[in-house]
């Protein structure tokens, strides 16, 4: 089932075309079919990167294109690897521009296993997918850097806890214990957003190098 954030889908409805077209690209290059994949994973992948770096998405995100593009013929891996490889070199990119401007990057989690998820964690994740854009990227901007990263990367970006491990260099576990506590955080902040929405005029969305 696809996933969406106001109205857009963030996951394919049609996940059969993006492995088609994934071996139209390696086999022939085809032009098309690398649109296919842009589509696909551009809008959840420009929503990470403008928590990462802010304004500068567009342009990291480019570079990043530029990367996939060059390496393409060697990915080997069906739609959600494809992903997870997009997202490890977006995030690669992002790190670069971020210690270009002399930033901290992204601090790595303490690893620790998720014993039990609770109910609201889920209704959370739900209501940020079913949120506007800026209003769901401003909430997960106020999460630590590493819960950020990961609600991002599961809820906007659809990746597994696996997956998501392996773009973030961490075990399966840690990620899945920054979501649950990211997604527990959210699930106070939204009641919190929901009251104050009216007549408020909501400021510029911060980014990651912003939040300590």
């Amino acid at each position: 089932m696809a996933r969406r954030k106001g109205g857009e889908a963030l996951v394919s409805e049609h996940p059969g075309e993006v492995s088609a077209a994934l071996r139209a690209v390696r086999e022939d290059g085809d032009e098309n079919a690398f649109r296919v994949l842009y589509r696909a994973v551009q809008p959840g992948l420009l929503r990470y990167l403008r928590v990462l770096v802010g304004t500068d998405a567009e342009d990291v995100a480019s570079e990043a294109w530029l990367h996939i593009a060059r390496d393409l013929s060697t990915f080997k891996g069906d739609e959600d690897g494809f992903r997870g490889w997009a997202a490890t070199i977006a995030r690669n990119r992002a790190l670069d521009h971020l210690r270009h401007q002399r930033r901290r990057p992204v601090n790595a989690a303490t690893d620790e296993q998720l014993s039990e998820v609770p109910a609201r964690e889920d209704t959370a994740e739900s209501a940020v997918t079913a949120m506007d854009t800026d209003a769901a990227l401003e909430l997960i901007s106020k999460l630590p850097r590493d819960q950020a990263e990961a609600v991002l990367l599961r809820a906007v970006m659809g990746l597994d806890a696996k997956a998501a491990a392996k773009v973030l260099g961490k075990r399966a576990g840690a990620v899945r214990m920054a979501a649950h506590r990211g997604l527990r955080t959210l699930a106070d902040l939204i009641p919190e957003t929901r009251r104050s929405a009216g007549g408020v005029t909501q400021n510029a969305t911060p980014t990651l190098k912003q939040v300590r």
